[in-house]
């Protein structure tokens, strides 16, 4: 049982939310483990990246293909084709939204979890600081739980540290975390693949991007008001 209670499954793709996440239960948690699910998306380099990241970080790092996931619904991140809505539309979700992708991650990511006798899963989602998607928000989360539990007669805890941060704050949770600079030069958010800054026009690189930026004024005032 002691087991159970230290150990943690982190959903990380080498992104700046599971990435600090990945970080966060490290600090929180006796043994971590990453999982890493490929399903269509643009670009395979985010699996290079969070196999990269989950070495440095010195935990076991698992690879799932997903892929039929792709299969089931039209959304510009598994349709290359598809150009990418850079606004959330009236009345809708943006593109970019993949229906029941975080439901199917948190699905496979509790049936490995048990596989190793873990309990706790991370996960990256946000429902202060998103695009719109329903399965980012607490209530899913919370309702998810309590399915995954039932389905598999378990205690699992589906922990969500960004939950209710800002871009901003999840920028300053890795600062603390002493991992600012990692998380700013060596994870892949971008949409387009281009890792770091990436491509600076997709709708992930502009939320990170002002997040960075509030977050960085922020700190300089303080620094600044410290001298």
């Amino acid at each position: 049982m002691a087991e159970q209670i230290e150990s943690a499954l982190v959903l990380h793709s080498g992104g700046q939310d599971s990435t600090t996440c990945l970080f966060w239960a490290l600090k929180h948690f006796k043994k971590v483990r990453t999982l890493c699910i490929t399903y269509g998306q643009r670009h395979a380099k985010e699996v290079e990246i969070a196999q990269k990241i989950a070495e440095k970080a010195g935990v076991p790092f698992q690879l799932l293909d997903a892929n039929v996931i792709s299969q089931l619904a039209e959304n510009s991140l598994t349709n290359h084709q598809m150009a990418m809505d850079k606004e959330k539309p009236d009345n809708s979700y943006p593109n970019t939204f993949v229906p029941g992708r975080n439901l199917f991650f948190l699905t496979f990511a509790a049936v490995i979890a048990r596989s190793h006798s873990i309990r706790n899963i991370v996960t990256g989602v946000s429902q202060a600081d998103y695009s719109g998607y329903p399965d980012c928000r607490d209530t899913f989360i919370r309702s998810a739980n309590v399915s995954l539990n039932l389905a598999m007669d378990e205690q699992f805890i589906i922990h969500t540290p960004l939950m209710w941060l800002s871009k901003a704050d999840t920028w300053a949770l890795a600062d603390e975390l002493g991992v600012f600079d990692l998380v700013k030069n060596e994870t892949l958010t971008c949409y387009n693949g281009i890792i770091a800054e990436g491509c600076g026009q997709c709708p992930s690189c502009l939320l990170r991007k002002k997040g960075l930026d509030e977050y960085l004024g922020a700190r300089y005032t303080v620094q600044g008001a410290r001298k």
